[in-house]
């Protein structure tokens, strides 16, 4: 399973609501560093599908979530438990890091 577009109106029910974590890229078009993470984070949610799914935010076409969250930076990646976020990364990593991050935080 590949990543998964979110929009401020899908993010409480497929978020929030879902009965697995969710890993939320927030990021904008015009952000060269979340272009480079974007081919590792299709793989990593390939590899790690059982566990987890990634999600992805524009930012830019949807400016409620971010704004009730904070984000101020991008590329900010922010895992979702239970519906509560339980951990944030900001910025750009390699592949390798990436996933060795997130499975410390799963």
């Amino acid at each position: 399973m590949s990543t998964k577009a979110v929009t401020d109106a899908t993010f409480a029910s497929e978020v929030l609501g879902s009965d697995k974590p969710v890993l939320v890229d927030f990021w904008a078009d015009w952000c060269g560093p979340c272009k480079m993470i974007a081919p590792a984070l299709e793989e990593i949610s390939e590899e790690l599908a059982d566990k987890l799914t990634i999600a992805k935010m524009d930012i830019m076409e949807n400016t409620g979530v971010p704004g009730e969250i904070g984000v101020q930076s991008i590329p900010l990646l922010v895992l979702f438990k239970d519906g509560k976020p339980v951990a944030q990364k900001l910025g750009a990593a390699p592949k390798s890091q990436l996933k060795g991050w997130i499975e410390s935080v799963l």
